[in-house]
């Protein structure tokens, strides 16, 4: 199984970036723990960032027929990107959708998610833990799909 883990804008700058809100981890070492537990569940899992929605957009449509599933953190452009909510629908994928904060309890313009009517669940509080949390569901959703 392939799943890929795609991150918006200022996710690279985890660990530096507001660590009281989103923790001290850096993505590489949150990409780290995520291809750990993945070899733990027989999944492999490719990790993809970027600031520009563009290239977002592209790469999770370029995932049908090369992944089973997506984990997407979106980052500001959750609030925002009805292109990157078409991409997530039109790859036909099963999709997690990830924060690391809990974006409920945050400014309320974060409340409002583009992706989430298009995506099998939601995950989000957890910091970098939430990306595990997120693989083992959709792990779960694509072995249940599947029977």
């Amino acid at each position: 199984m392939k799943i890929r883990m795609v991150n918006g804008p200022n996710l690279a700058l985890l660990g530096n970036r507001e660590p009281g809100i989103y923790g001290r981890e850096t993505l590489e070492e949150i990409v780290a723990a995520v291809r750990r537990r993945g070899e733990s569940l027989g999944a492999t899992v490719e990790a993809f960032q970027s600031d520009i929605e563009g290239e977002l957009v592209r790469y999770i449509g370029q995932s049908r027929g090369q992944a089973d599933g997506l984990l997407v953190n979106a980052g500001a452009y959750t609030h925002t990107s009805i292109a990157i909510r078409d991409a997530i629908s039109a790859s036909g994928l099963p999709c997690v959708e990830v924060h690391l904060s809990n974006v409920h309890a945050r400014e309320e313009f974060r409340h409002n998610s583009f992706l989430s009517p298009v995506c099998v669940g939601l995950i989000l509080g957890f910091g970098g833990y939430s990306y595990e949390l997120a693989l083992d569901a959709v792990v779960w959703h694509v072995r249940k799909t599947r029977k």
